[in-house]
């Protein structure tokens, strides 16, 4: 058998080919079934300006994105329901069952919505049958989060931690970017805009569900992660939330950290789209090119940032993301609001991508170092979902709302002092690079 010898902290570790393979292995199916379920979660997003009048009818077009919007909110209200109880039965019976109840999960809600009447056909139900489907769809990614990052987080070896760990943002981009590939190609090569609006708006819901039963599939094969095995015997290994709350300061470190970061990214990808559509003017097509451009170029980002922290550490990235944003976002969007045409929308987005991704690559892995093995999911999954709901799916509303009011640059005030927030964490908290869980406790 063949082997590799590295030296790594003054000891030497003889890695197995054999063994690298199969962490790789692991970690690019796991990522592709990450990349699916964000996918399913998205189309919504992408889709809400086409589909919105066909369930909340209405004259004014931004009334009916903040209808959609409060659905969109709806699926993240329910997420920490979703993070705790797969949080629970990853660490309670191992990571690989629970991916594949969450992607299937999600299946289920995505083909709900491609099937559902409009609110011409069965009125009010209609709208009630989305938030249903929604509350699936939210179910599912909640438990996603938390399950993934633990997983991404175990099958890597500790040198590339944050490397590898940063592809479950590459894979949460790359399922938005498939969601508006698809948009496109409707618009470009199949349909009129007409036609989507009126019907091709159910095409992305039943391609998200046959390729969520590709990824169970591919799911099925998974290896369970090395640590999971090492503890499964420890009598502490319950997974429960008694366990979770003798870890009081890393909760608040999760909520914390989190905060500013998930705002922050849910307006730079999943409000923007409405952004440029009604605030800065862009057409349909512009909208889509100049949101699918500036996804593709933060997708790129990730994996280059967490490299990064491999070398430099997690805080110093994270205290990048909290100084820049702080100092930066009210400035960039406010010359977005103003700017014409989609190239320099485009360059002011990744300008904002360059913020961002000192959060986003390397968040799943600073919360997966502060756990031990038995409760990680669960600790990772909840405080996160807990967070995310309150400032990450309500970033919509909250600048929607402001829209309405005549008060649109608040948000922007807003954003910045969320980030504020977020950088009090993280010039006080450990590195957890340095100072990680899983050397301490596997």
């Amino acid at each position: 058998m063949a082997h590799l010898t590295t030296t790594y902290g003054g000891k030497d570790e003889r890695l197995d080919l054999a063994d690298m393979r199969r962490r790789l292995k692991a970690i690019f199916i796991g990522s592709i079934g990450n990349l699916v379920e964000w996918y399913d979660f998205y189309a919504y997003a992408a889709f809400a300006l086409y589909f919105a009048a066909a369930f909340f009818p209405n004259s004014d077009p931004v009334v009916q994105q903040l209808n959609a919007a409060l659905l969109f909110a709806a699926g993240f209200l329910v997420r920490p329901l979703g993070g705790w109880l797969f949080g629970f039965l990853a660490d309670h019976h191992g990571r690989r069952g629970a991916l594949m109840l969450s992607v299937g999960l999600m299946c289920f809600g995505s083909l709900m919505i491609a099937v559902t009447p409009t609110y011409a056909s069965i009125g009010i139900v209609a709208a009630i049958l989305l938030a249903i489907a929604r509350i699936v769809q939210g179910l599912s990614l909640g438990g996603e989060y938390g399950t993934s990052a633990t997983y991404l987080t175990e099958m890597a070896d500790h040198r590339h931690r944050g490397f590898y760990s940063s592809f479950q943002y590459v894979t949460l981009i790359g399922g938005q970017i498939c969601a508006l590939l698809v948009l496109l190609v409707l618009q470009k090569v199949f349909l009129t805009n007409e036609q989507i609006r009126a019907w091709g708006w159910r095409i992305p819901f039943l391609i998200g569900a046959l390729l969520a039963v590709t990824a169970l599939v591919m799911r099925r094969n998974l290896h369970e992660t090395d640590a999971f095995e090492a503890a499964k015997n420890v009598a502490r290994r319950t997974g429960s939330l008694r366990a979770l709350l003798r870890h009081p300061r890393e909760v608040a470190l999760v909520v914390g950290l989190t905060a500013g970061g998930t705002a922050a990214f849910y307006t730079y990808t999943t409000y923007m789209q409405k952004f440029l559509k009604l605030s800065v003017g862009l057409t349909d097509d512009q909208t889509t090119m100049v949101t699918l451009a500036t996804l593709v170029f933060g997708m790129c980002l990730q994996p280059i940032y967490g490299a990064i922290s491999d070398h430099i550490g997690r805080k110093w990235l994270l205290i990048g993301f909290g100084v820049s944003g702080v100092l930066f976002t009210i400035p960039l969007l406010t010359t977005l609001h103003s700017v014409k045409g989609p190239w320099p929308a485009f360059l002011l987005i990744a300008a904002a991508w360059m913020i961002v991704t000192g959060y986003t690559s390397i968040n799943a892995v600073v919360k997966a170092e502060l756990f031990p093995t038995n409760v990680r999911a669960l600790g990772v999954g909840l405080p996160y979902a807990l967070t995310v709901s309150i400032f990450g799916g309500t970033v919509e509303s909250v600048a929607l709302w402001f829209k309405t009011v005549g008060h649109e640059t608040w948000f922007y005030y807003y954003l910045t002092g969320m980030i504020a927030i977020s950088l009090v964490v993280y010039v006080f908290m450990r590195d957890t690079k340095a100072d990680s869980a899983m050397h301490r406790h596997e």
